[in-house]
């Protein structure tokens, strides 16, 4: 009431003016006052509003932080349960929390692996029914998914979990993956050194960077995968399938080929040193500035459409010379696959 006249009275400095003026100069004024009051009160309701929803979002966070918190530890505390759909109900609540905690992730990813490495050792140290003995014939081992069906869920939920997560090293070494399915997996930097892969499903999977250091893949399927940098060193790889695989500079050395499907894949710079090629099939393969230095390749097949390395003699080093198939074929795998009974190696 007595601000807005006061202001009129400083602005006109002692000059005259009409009672109607300087009512409608006061009214005026009044107006831009009560119109800054308005948006002050408005300005501090809306800070008011969202500070308080603020506080009730700290406070829903910590609730679900808290479920989260129970969760995964009930979830952990099912691994621990001897019945089987027990843990495989833990292993999905695990997966189910990744999926929806990304700061949780990596810490089931490690857990999975973990349950895989103790549940499932290499070689088997124990005669249970989930752990065919060592020695046993592949052709008499079940798929993963039959003998172990929490493993398997545990190995799938690595594999896709790990297509989000960033590049560091993933412990699966040592472990019984025998007749495993891994197809169209993300398998990049994870360690199975040492690891039994025999006759396992291992088709459109991305193992690039991983290693595979003397780990058994006797008759592993690893059509059309990529093992970009992965290391195979002194690894066993006799009778796998490895066609139209990505094996560029990958390192085979040591590595036992014998009898191997090669057939297509893509080789730039791959190392083969002291690795033993001997009948496997290298029609269509590109060798394309491969080390080919101590490789054992008598009895290999290949084609002319076979890219040897600069200066390579294939003839020299008892190459096979044959006709090429052609065209390979989609590989369409079905579930029985798993259980096929592999040929018998004529290098055993």
């Amino acid at each position: 009431m007595v601000l807005p006249g006061l202001v009129v009275e400083r602005d006109l400095g002692g000059a005259r003016i009409s009672a109607a003026e300087r009512l409608g100069a006061v009214n005026n004024v009044r107006t831009t006052l009560v119109q800054a009051v308005g948006g002050a009160v408005v300005l501090f309701g809306a800070y008011a509003t969202w500070r308080q929803l603020r506080v009730n979002q700290e406070g829903l966070n910590a609730t679900r932080e808290g479920h989260l918190t129970d969760r995964f530890s009930r979830a952990v505390d099912q691994l621990g349960s001897e019945k089987t759909d027990v843990r495989i109900g833990g292993l999905y609540a695990l997966w189910r929390i990744a999926d929806h905690s990304a700061h949780d992730r990596e810490a089931v990813i490690s857990i999975k692996a973990a349950f895989l490495r103790t549940h499932l050792p290499w070689p088997p140290q124990g005669q249970g029914q989930d752990s065919p003995a060592a020695e046993a014939s592949i052709n008499s081992v079940p798929p993963l998914e039959t003998r172990a069906p929490d493993a398997q869920v545990a190995l799938t939920g690595v594999g896709v979990l790990c297509r989000e997560r960033r590049p560091d090293w993933l412990n699966v070494s040592y472990t019984d993956l025998r007749r495993a399915d891994c197809d169209g997996l993300w398998l990049h930097h994870v360690n199975f050194d040492g690891a039994c892969l025999e006759a396992a499903s291992i088709y459109q999977v991305n193992l690039t960077k991983a290693s595979l250091i003397a780990a058994n893949m006797r008759h592993v399927e690893l059509g059309t995968s990529i093992l970009h940098q992965s290391r195979c060193i002194e690894a066993d790889l006799r009778g796998a399938r490895m066609v139209r695989a990505d094996l560029r500079e990958a390192d085979f050395s040591g590595a036992d080929l014998r009898e191997a499907n090669l057939r297509k894949a893509r080789g730039h710079g791959t190392t083969f040193t002291g690795a033993d090629l001997r009948l496997a099939d290298l029609r269509g393969t590109d060798l394309t500035g491969a080390d080919l230095t101590r490789a054992k390749l008598e009895g290999a097949l290949a084609s002319d459409v076979t890219v040897w390395p600069a200066g390579f003699d294939a003839q020299a080093a008892g190459v096979v010379m044959v006709d090429d198939p052609g065209a390979e074929p989609s590989i369409l795998l079905q579930a029985a696959a798993l259980a096929r009974n592999v040929p018998p190696l004529q290098s055993a």
